[in-house]
C-alpha cells in the first residue's frame, strides 16, 4: 500500500488552469484506489469536507478551499474487442483527455476526434459530458467507476444511470459531491467514423477526405485559432453554457434587430452561441483590471494576474448585460468552489 502524503496550507494556483490564487486547507494527490480510501478516512476521521480536483481546467476557486482538495492523479489505459469494429477503452481518471485523442488515434480507435484539445483529464470528462463539434462523451460513453464519499465503496454506473444532458450529468444533479470517479470506459470504432455535420468544421474541412486524423488536426486549428493555451493566458475554456431557447425566446431575440445564429433541437428548443451574445453586447475584448474577455473568444474569460473574485464580478457584468438585452439567462460552464 502506497503512504499518502498529506499538506497544509497548500497552495493551489498551479493546479488550476486560470491560474487563480487560492490555498487549501488540506491537500493530497492519489494515485490509486487505496489512497483514496485513505484520504476519505482521514477526512472523515477530522470531519473534512472534500474537494475533488482533477487536471484544474473547469473549476473557478474563488478563494480558499476548507477541508481536504482531494487530487485524482490515477493513471493507466486497458483496452478489449467488444464486438466487429468496436473496442472498449478504458482509461484511469488522470489521463490528460487530448493525450488520449492523439493515443486512440495512433491505436486506430475512432470516435473521438471531434473532442480533440478539449483540456483536462479523463475524470471530468462525464461529469461536464464534455461535447464540441457535433459529438458529445454520451455518445460514446459505457460506463465508470467511482469511489462514494461516504463510504469509500467502489460503484459503477453506465451510460443510462449517468443520465447525461447537454453540458450536464447526474454528478452536477443528484450525485454532486458524492463521487470520486476513478475509470472511465468508451466503446470506439476500428473503422474510421467521419462526423462533419457541424457547419465549421465542415467548411474547415472542405472537398478533402475526411479522415479521423484529418479531423482531429482541423479541430485542433480551429481551437488554437480561437482560444488562448492555458499555459500562455490563463482561461477555463467556455466559461458559459450555449443557452437552450424556446420559439417565444427567439422573437425576443429578434425583437433586438438581430439575426442570431441558432441550432435546433430535438426538444423543439434552439441552441444559441453564448459567445454571439457576449460579443453583441460588446464585452469581446474587454478589460475589468486583471481579468478580462479574450479578444478573439468571447465566451472565454482570461486572468491577467487577478483574482476569482473579481473573475465572478466580471461574470455577473456580463449575465446581467445579455439578461438586460436579450432575456436569457447565461449559466456559468465551470464549477465554482471557494464561493
Amino acid at each position: 500500500m502506497k503512504i499518502l502524503e498529506i499538506k497544509q496550507n497548500a497552495s493551489l494556483q498551479g493546479l488550476n488552469s486560470l491560474a487563480l490564487p487560492a490555498y487549501a486547507e488540506y491537500f493530497c494527490s492519489v494515485t490509486d484506489i487505496s489512497q483514496i480510501q485513505q484520504a476519505l478516512a482521514f477526512a472523515a476521521d477530522k470531519d473534512l469536507p472534500i474537494t475533488p480536483m482533477g487536471g484544474g481546467s473547469n473549476m473557478v476557486i474563488a478563494g480558499d478551499i476548507q477541508g481536504l482538495v482531494l487530487h485524482l492523479d490515477l493513471k493507466g489505459i486497458s483496452s478489449k474487442p467488444v464486438a466487429d469494429n468496436q473496442v472498449e477503452v478504458t482509461f484511469a481518471a488522470g489521463e490528460n483527455w487530448h493525450e488520449m485523442v492523439q493515443y486512440c488515434l495512433q491505436n486506430g480507435w475512432y470516435g473521438l476526434e471531434n473532442l480533440s484539445l478539449i483540456p483536462g483529464n479523463m475524470g471530468a470528462a462525464p461529469i461536464q459530458n464534455i461535447g464540441a463539434y457535433g459529438v458529445e462523451l454520451c455518445d460514446l460513453f459505457v460506463s465508470l467507476q467511482a469511489v462514494e464519499i461516504s463510504t469509500g465503496e467502489l460503484i459503477e454506473l453506465d451510460n443510462k444511470q449517468c443520465d447525461f444532458g447537454y453540458r450536464d450529468s447526474i454528478f452536477k444533479q443528484a450525485f454532486k459531491d458524492r463521487f470520486l470517479i476513478t475509470h472511465v470506459c468508451l466503446r470506439l470504432s476500428t473503422q474510421p467514423m467521419a462526423q462533419i455535420q457541424y457547419p465549421a468544421l465542415a467548411d474547415a474541412v472542405g472537398d478533402r477526405t475526411p479522415t479521423p486524423e484529418l479531423i482531429s488536426e482541423t479541430v485542433c486549428r480551429i481551437r488554437q485559432q480561437k482560444l488562448p493555451d492555458p499555459g500562455t493566458l490563463p482561461n477555463a475554456g467556455s466559461f458559459f453554457k450555449n443557452p437552450l431557447v424556446t420559439e417565444s425566446g427567439l422573437d425576443r431575440l429578434e425583437s433586438n434587430g438581430s439575426q442570431s445564429p441558432r441550432y435546433p433541437q430535438a426538444d423543439g428548443t434552439y441552441k444559441i452561441p453564448a459567445a454571439w451574445l457576449i460579443d453583441q453586447c460588446g464585452f469581446r475584448g474587454q478589460r475589468r483590471g486583471e481579468v478580462g474577455v479574450h479578444e478573439h473568444q468571447a465566451l472565454v474569460l482570461v486572468n491577467y494576474g487577478g483574482t476569482g473574485a473579481q473573475l465572478l464580478a466580471l461574470a455577473s457584468e456580463i449575465q446581467d448585460a445579455v439578461s438586460a438585452k436579450f432575456g436569457v439567462a447565461l449559466e456559468i460552464e465551470p464549477r465554482l468552489y471557494g464561493v
